[in-house]
C-alpha cells in the first residue's frame, strides 16, 4: 500500500534510533536515552509504501533532529518496527490506526537508512557539510557524501575531496578520499590521497546542549568541533606560507601547527631544496627540520643569498637537522 501526501509542504515524524546526537555532530543516530524523532518536511509532498518500508519526501525536503539538519532535493527514509523487550516489535500506542503516518510516530518505528539526494546540505551550528547525495547508516553510526563539491566545514578548518568524504559520529572521526585537502583559517594546507581527522572529544552533555533558538554555540561545542590530528596517506603535500614540503605519510596536529612527514620527504623554499626520509615542519613559523635515518643522507641544493628575496615577515628557510658527510 502506498500513502502519498499532496499537501504544498508535508510533515512526517519519525522515531529514529535511541538516544539524543552528540553535541554540535553531523551524525544523526546516537545510543542510549530516549528515543528522538526525526522531522522531515518537504514541498511536494510525502510518499510512504508501507511493504517496503520507505518514505520518500521529494522538493526541498529537509530533515531536522536536534541540533542536525540535513536539506535536498529528495529524501529517502527506509525504517523496521523497533524491537521492544523479548525482541518483538513494540506496540503502537492504544488508538493509533495499524496503517497510515500516524503510526510511525509513536515509537514503534526506527529508521534504519536515511538517503539525501541534490544539493545536499548538512549543518549544526558549528559544522557543515555539502555534497550531491549523502547517505546515514543508522546501525554505525556512519554519513557517506559522495558527488562534486565535497566539503566539510569545522571552525577552524575546511576539508575537501573528490570522492567521498565518511563521518563516523560515535568515533568522532571523518575521512576525505580523492585529492583530499584540509586548509585552516590562516591558510596552511595539508593535500593527500586520503586525510583521516580526529576531532575533538565530544562536549559534556550540560556544556553541549542545544543553545537557545538564534544564540551563538557555546565553547565548549566550538572546541567539540575542531580537529585535533589528521592522518595523511600518499602524495602528502604540505603548504606554508613559504614553504612546500612532500611525502608519503604524514601527521598533523592543528592546535600546534607541527606536522611531520615520512617517506621520500622533499622541502622546497624558492630555489632552495632539501630531501630525505622524515621531516618536522612547523606551519606557524614556517621552519622545517629534515633529519637523516641510520645509513642514509639528507641531501640539499641551496642557493646562495637566496633568503634575500623572501617576503618581509616570511617564515625562515628550512635547515637540515642531520647531513650526512661526503
Amino acid at each position: 500500500m502506498i500513502v502519498q501526501a499532496r499537501r504544498a509542504a508535508a510533515l512526517l515524524v519519525l522515531v529514529a534510533l535511541p538516544g539524543a546526537a552528540a553535541a554540535q555532530s553531523l551524525g544523526f543516530g546516537a545510543t542510549g536515552g530516549q528515543p528522538t524523532p526525526i522531522d522531515i518536511t518537504a514541498q511536494n509532498g510525502i510518499a510512504w509504501n508501507q511493504k517496503t518500508r520507505i518514505v520518500t519526501a521529494s522538493g526541498k525536503a529537509k530533515a531536522v533532529r536536534g541540533t542536525v539538519t540535513v536539506t535536498a532535493d529528495q529524501l529517502v527514509a527506509q525504517y523496521s518496527p523497533a524491537p521492544a523487550g523479548g525482541g518483538k516489535p513494540a506496540a503502537a500506542p492504544q488508538g493509533t490506526p495499524a496503517t497510515g503516518l500516524a503510526g510511525l510516530d509513536s515509537g514503534a518505528s526506527q529508521i534504519t537508512r536515511l538517503e539525501a539526494v541534490g544539493h545536499v546540505h548538512i549543518f549544526t551550528a558549528t559544522e557543515q557539510a555539502f555534497g550531491d547525495r549523502a547517505v546515514y547508516h543508522m546501525s554505525r553510526h556512519e554519513l557517506v557524501l559522495t558527488g562534486h563539491g565535497l566539503r566539510l566545514v569545522t571552525p577552524s578548518e575546511t576539508v575537501t575531496a573528490t570522492r567521498a568524504l565518511q563521518y563516523w559520529s560515535d568515533a568522532r572521526k571523518a575521512v576525505a578520499i580523492g585529492d583530499a585537502r584540509v586548509v585552516g583559517k590562516d591558510g596552511r594546507t595539508v593535500t593527500a590521497d586520503r586525510l583521516t581527522g580526529y576531532f575533538a572529544p565530544a562536549a559534556p552533555a550540560a556544556a553541549g546542549a542545544p543553545s537557545a533558538a538564534g544564540a551563538p554555540p557555546s565553547a565548549a561545542q566550538t572546541d567539540a568541533s575542531k580537529l585535533r590530528k589528521v592522518v595523511a596517506e600518499g602524495h602528502v603535500v604540505v603548504t606554508t606560507q613559504s614553504d612546500v614540503a612532500t611525502g608519503d605519510h604524514g601527521v598533523y596536529h592543528p592546535a600546534s601547527g607541527i606536522a611531520v612527514l615520512t617517506g621520500n620527504v622533499h622541502i622546497t623554499h624558492g630555489p632552495n631544496e632539501l630531501a630525505g626520509q622524515t621531516a618536522r615542519i612547523n606551519m606557524k613559523t614556517g621552519i622545517a627540520t629534515l633529519v637523516s635515518r641510520p645509513g642514509q643522507r639528507v641531501e640539499g641544493l641551496i642557493i646562495p643569498d637566496s633568503t634575500q628575496t623572501r617576503p618581509a615577515g616570511a617564515a625562515k628557510s628550512p635547515h637540515s637537522g642531520a647531513k650526512a658527510a661526503p
